[in-house]
């Protein structure tokens, strides 16, 4: 009877499915639950009045307009979130990576300079950032006494709108031990006959580097530069209390703070969701920043992994 031999087959293929599914279901449920069940309710909350007591109220695209249009910390926090991405992300990577090859190079202690580099990486970011504005204080800092000794200009830092970003990159390229491990196990995967076969061409260290080093491992560099990114969209408490400390507000909670000291130099777009939806109760407008906060992440990762074949073949 025609369609009689299919019926076992679509069978198979539905408890196939159903088990499939079945498996799949913690995953599902988690992903549900706390990925898809908080963004909706982001986007729904986006187009609401709403300050987390009464019930929320639609107001259309207020929110979305106030935020682009009359929200005065909006762009001054995007232009800093996207510095951090471009500059500090490109100067952790460029580093680490450079860290790594030196120390894979060393023929002794290596496993003492791979300490000493690695342990900043497990410093808290809190007390790691005091004692980088300590240690900035342009005043009374040992970084500006032995700048100003040498006869070198000695900046603000932290109290200077043009030197706190990259005060902050110090702080991050000082705590780039976890990239420098990563490097350095990639760096030690590299085929050694590769190399062998480059010398005995005659190919000098940066064609070695570029046509043999950079090709095979291209994807941990992939890795570091897309977590990266989604590390410095969520960058929060270094900014934060590097401007507390640099304003002298470090008392207690009764002390109101606008962050971004100074001058809205180190203001990000996490700290304005914290700021407008834990501080200002403001739900509505704290959810459009976090919605632009994921579509840069989302953008960014999808620009990046876009452009990964392009890195593997600079490399040819």
């Amino acid at each position: 009877m025609p369609g009689t031999g299919t019926r076992p087959l679509r069978s198979k293929q539905r408890r196939s499915a159903l088990r499939t599914a079945a498996f799949m279901s913690p995953w599902l449920i988690g992903f549900s639950v706390f990925f898809v069940y908080p963004l909706l309710s982001t986007l729904y909350f986006s187009f609401t009045r709403y300050d987390g007591f009464r019930q929320p109220s639609f107001n259309g695209v207020d929110n979305w307009s106030y935020v682009f249009s009359d929200y005065p910390l909006f762009w001054p926090a995007m232009r800093n979130t996207l510095w951090l991405v471009l500059v500090m992300v490109t100067c952790r990577v460029a580093f680490g990576l450079g860290i790594g090859l030196l120390i894979t190079k060393i023929k002794t202690a290596t496993g003492v300079f791979r300490t000493l580099f690695y342990l900043p990486y497990l410093a808290p970011p809190v007390a790691a950032t005091l004692a980088f504005v300590f240690l900035l204080n342009p005043g009374t800092g040992p970084v500006n006494t032995l700048l100003d000794a040498v006869g070198l200009p000695t900046p603000g830092w932290f109290t200077d709108a043009d030197w706190s970003k990259p005060a902050l990159t110090a702080l991050a390229l000082w705590g780039v031990g976890d990239l420098m491990v990563i490097f350095m196990a990639a760096l030690l995967d590299v085929p050694k006959e590769q190399y062998e076969a480059a010398e005995l061409d005659g190919a000098g260290a940066w064609a070695r580097f570029r046509h043999i080093t950079l090709p095979n491992i291209s994807p941990i560099i992939m890795f570091a530069v897309v977590t990266g990114v989604i590390q410095a969209m969520q960058y929060y408490a270094q900014p934060l209390v590097a401007g507390k400390v640099a304003a002298g507000v470090i008392g207690g909670s009764g002390q109101q703070f606008e962050p971004g000291y100074p001058d809205k130099s180190t203001l990000t777009l996490p700290q304005l969701v914290y700021n407008l939806g834990f501080q200002r109760f403001d739900y509505g407008t704290a959810c459009v920043v976090a919605l632009v906060l994921f579509a840069l992440s989302m953008a960014f990762t999808a620009l990046l992994m876009r452009r990964r074949g392009a890195l593997i073949g600079a490399g040819g």
